[in-house]
């Protein structure tokens, strides 16, 4: 029965894919009204110029993916914890460079914007190697990121301490727990960056927003991973950006954005990056 889901998540991804492909009619800006997120389509979406930084943090992904060593995995997704190599958590778990530094420029301009330290919630750490393209772009920022298991968290800071950055937090444990706790105890505190990459199901990324909308404001973003991974993730997606406080998304098809100040026309972007 498993084999069967899976084989059909696998032809899901592939025809939602070509339909992207050929619905997604404004590549390069063409058609977004606000002059602010036109400016984020164009100069950032599309930038492909290297940041010093980036050779640093790639340095160790390629180290991540040639690593034997084991390290025990709690998985509270799927349930499915046990022992595995660092190279296949690696492998099947990094974003790819291209997506990471999209974020990494996100973050940089929105540091700039703001003339301010942003707070920035991360939900799945993993090895950490797009926690540091989060943290990297002004360590002024704080990162807080979340991972269900331990010994992927003592990796990650491994990691970030090599590359030297002081700025993240780590918080272990079942995120659904964790994430309302950290709600709970922070709900004054305003987040001005988010990034959901942890248990891709419609059931869990409904309840992490639900927590997380009210330490919203107007100049926050939420960019939600693997939106087009199963059938479930993609209608919880269309769920959230028709909800009112929503005013404009983008579907970038690895993941999306959602964005909440109120000048915006409330419009659904397709783009191809």
């Amino acid at each position: 029965m498993r084999s069967i889901m899976i084989i059909g998540d696998k032809i899901y991804r592939f025809f939602s894919y070509l339909w992207h492909q050929v619905s997604a009619w404004n590549t390069g800006g063409e058609g977004i009204h606000s002059p602010y997120l036109f400016y984020l389509v164009r100069m950032l979406f599309y930038e492909r110029s290297p940041y010093y930084v980036f050779e640093d943090i790639e340095k160790r992904r390629r180290q991540m993916l040639q690593s034997d060593k084991k390290v025990y995995v709690e998985d509270y997704g799927t349930g499915k914890s046990g022992e595995r190599r660092i190279s296949q958590v690696a492998a099947s778990s990094l974003k790819p460079a291209n997506q990471a530094q999209l974020l990494f420029r996100l973050v940089q301009f929105l540091s700039h914007d703001s003339k301010r330290p942003l707070n920035i919630l991360e939900l799945g750490t993993s090895l950490g190697i797009t926690t540091a393209y989060l943290a990297a772009p002004d360590k002024r920022n704080r990162v807080v990121t979340m991972e269900g298991s331990d010994e992927l968290a003592k990796v990650a800071i491994e990691n970030w301490n090599e590359l030297k950055l002081d700025n993240i937090e780590v918080v272990t444990g079942d995120i659904s727990n964790t994430l309302y706790i950290y709600a709970r105890e922070r709900k004054k505190q305003k987040l001005d960056f988010v990034f959901m990459d942890a248990n891709h199901t419609a059931e869990a990324t409904l309840k992490y927003y639900n927590l997380i909308q009210p330490m919203l404001h107007d100049k926050s973003i939420i960019v939600l991973d693997d939106i087009h991974h199963v059938s479930g993730m993609y209608r919880v997606w269309r769920h959230l950006c028709g909800l009112p406080e929503v005013t404009t998304s983008m579907d970038l098809y690895h993941f999306g954005l959602l964005f909440f100040d109120p000048h915006y026309i409330k419009r659904h972007y397709k783009l191809r990056i």
